[in-house]
């Protein structure tokens, strides 16, 4: 495509060298042809310096290439072509644009240059949504209640053993409203919920909802000071608990037994609070905080009613059967419970514990699971080991990551007729932003995270916000009635994240900055192109490294700290601390100590699955943390606290040897916990594959939990062939 004879063709390099960067996210763009260089835009520098480099380096004549691009300057004119199938005329396009901007304020920085044409932004504004909700605002209660009317007699809550109808469910919640209420709980209130998995948990959340007040769900696997730390925060005076529970509630607090059974139920439920509106407050979910401190997002009735009510992308009846697999402190959670609850349909729960695909697939099958909702990570294990036992399911969701395409297409290829949607959303838009849905495999390539759902519009900028056209990275900004009220007790916080929506169709308007970066496809789909902070997704789980940092450097014998996410088992990522201790490193506290120190502190899937001791840490010239300079060893060391003791039997020698290569920990004893080195029901089941793939030995996933060291698990009798083989 000819570019004219007027432009400068160094002038036009420097703009496809920007563009190229904007689209790629590449800050090193490599030159080749008559000319080769590499240019590094690490600093994102002003387009009159990036001009300035190319003028230096290169001629007025050229044919070069950039990223399957090629420029040709001559006599004539200058051209650009596509080596690669991409559009070169779209590119050309933003070249022009680029170069216009640039020529016309030389000092803007080529991550602002402008690239959208007014075609472009039209065509975006097609593709962003309304962000009006599909059917009015409900109280989410008010949806479960409604169900219960119509059928009372309909199951509404099962665990297998035990199976409570609409009517028990609403009914069991009004009498524990009643006693929220006299315990003080009621608008404007947040109220606690410690529990596992089972029906008193969804009769105690519905509960909360019922009196008027929010939920904070807590996960009885965290240590005491994190409950502790959240309790206070949101300011909970009440919390609901099983009575094996009880006494972890911090004093001071007042806790409401979680018992539903007839003799305490009393005889009937006191008044309930009324004026409540769907604006009211929900529930508050923390996330991982940068600062180090986690965050409670405000999410209201209106946001859960947005995702569960007349939703575009699917449909939710009556004869769904939803799966509960997730804690329900993981907003997963919103979409496993009142998805079905506020539609009619049927929640099943996994039963308490580490999940396991062996057992989940067990209950999928025996329970005739419709709808199921799994982590990205999760989702791939059971493709690879449970692929059989989805065939009953008509719809399966999975996010928290990235997903794998070929996991994708061999799910639908062996399940003809369901539905797969690949769901993106953070917690502050209520689970799921955007989703893209596929019946038949996907096309090569990455799976796209979708179109913004009813309810939602979203908008891709630039840093100066400015919308970027299709191709170009940006960061994705959410908008609409799944909108969080902000973080609880966070004016600042709130502020930074949700700023003016300029295009808001009401005062006030908020868009949400995500922090992701995306693009738009020219079909109206969302690339997901990465984080633009550090922030990443671990086992479906959305980490802020630095809050793990800043525990790590609260030990009394840590100078500093950094945390990062390298490549794990499989296809999984997993986090390495790095410390600086007070004193020599000789001197630091065994890495297995300060797993310990965290796990007393953080949620087990914020503890690093390994710790090394750095005698510094590495600085960018900005005094910044170098996290490229940190060692990414593929090996390390034995990080629990027990001695070491070798493998003596042939078949200990060979598990040791898979458990090395499976946790990446270069010596393993065959007294090591395997969940103490790191490992976890994912990495779990990587393991277990490989003793059925490569020795015919097939163990359920339960047995490595009851037996979770190698000389344990050396002595089952699951491995008795295995044993007699190797002598």
């Amino acid at each position: 495509m000819e570019l004219g004879a007027e432009l400068d063709p160094r002038n036009v390099l420097a703009a496809l060298v920007a563009v190229v960067s904007r689209r790629s996210l590449q800050e090193k763009i490599q030159v080749s042809g008559q000319v080769a260089m590499e240019l590094d835009l690490t600093a994102d520098p002003t387009f009159a310096e990036l001009s300035a480099r190319v003028h230096a380096l290169v001629g007025e004549r050229f044919t070069v290439r950039v990223d399957g691009m090629e420029l040709t300057a001559t006599d004539s004119g200058t051209a650009l072509g596509s080596e690669a199938g991409d559009d070169p005329g779209r590119i050309a396009g933003q070249v022009r644009r680029a170069l216009a901007d640039g020529l016309h304020e030389p000092s803007r920085r080529i991550s602002v240059l402008e690239l959208a044409s007014d075609t472009d932004r039209a065509l975006v504004a097609a593709f962003e949504g309304s962000g009006t909700a599909p059917a009015p605002a409900r109280c989410v209660h008010d949806l479960v209640d409604e169900r219960a009317r119509r059928t009372p007699d309909a199951p509404a809550v099962g665990t297998g053993a035990e199976e409570i109808t609409y009517g028990q469910l609403v009914d069991r919640a009004d009498q524990l409203a009643a006693r929220l209420a006299h315990a003080g709980a009621g608008p404007g209130h947040v109220v606690g919920v410690l529990g596992e998995r089972s029906p008193e948990t969804i009769i105690s959340l519905l509960a909360v909802l019922k009196a008027g007040a929010a939920y904070l769900a807590l996960a009885p696997e965290w240590p005491d000071a994190r409950l502790a730390a959240l309790l206070g925060d949101a300011s909970v005076e009440v919390v609901l608990a099983p009575g094996e529970f009880a006494g972890r509630i911090p004093g001071g607090l007042t806790v409401v037994p979680v018992d539903t059974s007839a003799e305490v139920r009393g005889a009937g439920p006191g008044p309930l609070p009324a004026g409540l509106t769907p604006g009211h407050l929900a529930y508050v979910s923390y996330t991982s905080g940068s600062t180090g401190e986690p965050k409670g997002v405000c999410v209201p009735h209106a946001a859960v009613s947005r995702l569960v009510s007349s939703p575009d992308w699917t449909v939710f009846g009556p004869t769904d059967v939803f799966l509960q697999v997730s804690p329900v402190s993981f907003d997963a959670s919103v979409l496993e419970i009142w998805a079905p609850l506020c539609n009619g349909g049927r929640v099943v729960l996994l039963p308490p514990g580490r999940v396991d695909v062996d057992r989940m697939g067990e209950v999928i099958r025996t329970a005739g699971v419709t709808h199921l909702w799994l982590t990205a990570g999760l989702f791939h294990q059971m493709v690879d080991h449970q692929l059989g036992r989805l065939g009953g399911v008509r719809h399966l969701f999975a996010g928290g990551d990235v997903v794998s395409p070929q996991a994708v297409a061999r799910l639908l290829a062996a399940h003809p007729g369901m539905s797969f949607t690949n769901g993106y959303g953070p917690t502050e838009n209520t689970t799921f932003t955007a989703c893209a849905t596929f019946r038949d495999p996907p096309p090569p390539g990455p799976v796209p995270i979708g179109r913004p759902i009813s309810g939602t519009r979203v908008k891709v900028l630039d840093a100066e916000g400015k919308t970027v056209p299709p191709g170009v990275v940006g960061e994705l900004h959410a908008a609409g009635a799944g909108l969080a009220l902000g973080y609880l007790g966070r004016p600042a916080a709130t502020a930074d994240r949700f700023v003016p929506d300029p295009d808001g169709a009401s005062p006030g308007a908020r868009l949400y900055r995500t922090g992701d970066l995306v693009r738009w496809r020219s079909d109206g789909m969302l690339d997901f192109c990465g984080r633009a902070d550090s922030q990443v997704k671990i086992n479906g789980y959305r980490v802020e490294p630095d809050e793990i940092a800043t525990v790590l450097a609260a030990h009394p014998e840590i100078r500093s700290a950094a945390v990062v996410d390298e490549p794990g088992s499989g296809s999984g990522k997993q986090l390495v601390g790095y410390v600086v201790p007070v004193r020599s490193s000789s001197d630091a506290p065994p890495p297995g100590d300060l797993r310990g120190w965290l796990r007393d502190r953080l949620p087990e899937y914020l503890v690093p699955a390994r710790i090394v001791t750095l005698a510094e840490l590495p600085l960018t010239l900005n005094g910044k943390v170098a996290r490229d300079a940190l060692p990414q060893a593929r090996t390390a060391a034995r990080s629990v606290p027990n001695d070491y003791v070798a493998p003596r039997l042939p078949v200990e020698r060979l598990l040791c040897r898979l458990w090395s290569e499976t946790l990446n920990i270069e010596k393993i004893g065959i007294d090591d916990d395997f969940f103490e080195l790191g490992g976890h029901s994912l990495i779990a089941a990587d393991l277990l594959a490989r003793l059925q793939n490569e020795y015919g030995i097939e163990i359920p996933a339960r047995m490595l939990y009851l037996s979770p060291t190698v000389g344990e698990l050396a002595e089952l009798e699951e491995l008795a062939p295995l044993r007699a083989r190797l002598g």
